[in-house]
């Protein structure tokens, strides 16, 4: 059979191409398809305003090398890079967010609030304060501070298997400890330092450059085809741990590696970026209110962190003036509300209300 779509119902098929098979979903690939235009859209439009308005098609010769040397620089060199990694840095968000919250089964668990983007902040903060915070320096010691605080978590999470509420207790407890320390160490720093540190901790895009954008997109290569392989293991351990294992599913091995997978995506989010608040809550929750829960629906969920995050660096850096806002600033802002609202929810349902 060359190409057929075997109908299941209406709204997933398995496509078939001789002897290999895929299931699709013809709504995650909807959304998928208008989220891919909002964020290119939302590219555009990131690319053209600013300080130096520029036109649509001066971006579109810019991009190709056919525009005057100003006009390069600045949607090249200087906007470029920044939407760039403005929506890398929501779509690794937003994956982590979402492995996080499938396999504890709990809306309300993100690396912002279990205490990984805390154990990134404080490893990258000490990359600041001590050697100089490079940008392979902040990398790497974002890399190890996610990797140290989500080893921790999972140590005192177990017990017979990670349960979303005590994960979120002992993430809680992480991020507070993980909180004071880099407090310690901004008050034994420079003033200048502590202030660099200061903009990095709230979530800036600012100033990024090409070995920024390089940074998440390649990260994003390399961690999101381990997380969409992961995608099967995920969803039987979703069913409980004892019949993932009656299925084949080896749950510790696939727990462990879902796991480490959405603290790197977090961590390199973190390197190039800061602690971008509330994109891995938000995102994967939009997601399921369009989708419902599923494997199906990971690429849109890194699409609207992507668009999440873009949208808010665009507010941050056009909506107020000559001011320009670090971007954690209105992910916080467009994020609390949500978060209150999925708290207020679940009390409700946990009174049968």
């Amino acid at each position: 059979m060359n190409g057929s779509l075997l109908s299941r119902g209406p709204s997933s098929g398995v496509l078939r191409r001789g002897s290999l098979s895929v299931r699709v979903s013809w709504p995650s690939i909807l959304l998928g398809g208008a989220l891919t235009g909002l964020t290119a859209a939302v590219t555009v439009l990131s690319l053209t305003v600013g300080d130096f308005t520029v036109g649509a098609g001066e971006v579109v010769e810019a991009l190709t090398g056919r525009a005057g040397t100003m006009v390069t620089h600045v949607v090249v060199e200087m906007r470029l890079p920044r939407v760039l990694t403005a929506t890398g840095v929501g779509a690794a968000l937003a994956l982590s967010g979402s492995l996080l919250q499938r396999l504890a089964r709990n809306p309300l668990v993100s690396p912002d609030i279990i205490g990984v983007s805390a154990g990134a902040t404080t490893a990258a903060v000490l990359a600041i304060v001590v050697f100089g915070g490079t940008t392979l320096t902040v990398t790497v010691g974002s890399l190890v501070g996610a990797v140290c605080a989500v080893s921790l978590l999972y140590l005192l999470s177990y017990r017979r298997g990670v349960v979303g509420n005590r994960m979120i207790l002992v993430g809680i407890a992480l991020s507070a400890m993980a909180g004071s320390v880099t407090s310690y160490l901004l008050t034994r720093t420079e003033l200048s330092s502590a202030q660099r540190a200061m903009v990095w901790i709230t979530g800036s895009l600012a100033n990024r450059e090409w070995p920024h954008a390089i940074t998440i997109w390649a990260a994003l290569a390399l961690l999101a085809p381990i997380a969409f392989m992961l995608s099967r293991s995920l969803a039987l351990l979703q069913l409980g741990d004892d019949m993932a294992t009656a299925l084949g599913s080896r749950v510790q091995v696939a727990r462990a590696a879902l796991v480490f997978t959405s603290a790197a995506l977090a961590a390199m989010a973190a390197s190039v970026a800061g602690p971008v608040s509330f994109v891995a809550l938000v995102a994967p929750q939009i997601v399921r209110r369009l989708l419902g829960a599923g494997p199906a629906g990971l690429f849109p969920t890194m699409l609207c962190g992507a668009v999440l995050v873009a949208c808010s660096d665009l507010i941050a850096r056009t909506a107020f003036g000559g001011a320009e806002l670090p971007v954690g600033v209105i992910t916080g802002i467009l994020g609390a509300p949500y978060l209150l609202y999925l708290l207020t929810r679940r009390n409700r349902a946990g009174r049968g209300g």
